[in-house]
């Protein structure tokens, strides 16, 4: 199977809350683009499963949030990896687009 998604066309921003797309979602992993206005964010939270995660800026500039309120600059191109257990989240400076990728999805 080949699939393409044109992310920056089909997921715009939303002046109210953060903007989700799911790209691609099988038994393997899961794709979800998610759009930030400056400002919004995804609060830190975690899954109680195994599995990992990774989350690529492709536009903006913000900051990834962890364990213990720790805060990791996220310019374009940085990508974080982490497990899926562990505390996670996203808060966008400028309008931001990243792309998220579950394994397994959950």
């Amino acid at each position: 199977m080949i699939k393409k998604v044109e992310i920056f066309k089909e997921n715009s921003f939303n002046d109210k809350s953060l903007s989700r797309l799911i790209v691609h979602d099988s038994s393997d992993f899961k794709i979800i683009n998610f759009n930030f206005k400056a400002g919004q964010d995804l609060p830190i939270h975690s899954h109680n499963i195994d599995g990992q995660l990774s989350i690529v800026v492709l536009e903006g500039k913000g900051e990834f949030l962890g364990k213990d309120n720790a805060m990791f600059p996220a310019n374009l191109g940085d990508i974080l990896i982490s497990d899926i257990r562990e505390p996670h989240g996203i808060r966008a400076i400028t309008d931001m687009r990243v792309l998220v990728t579950i394994a397994p999805p959950i």
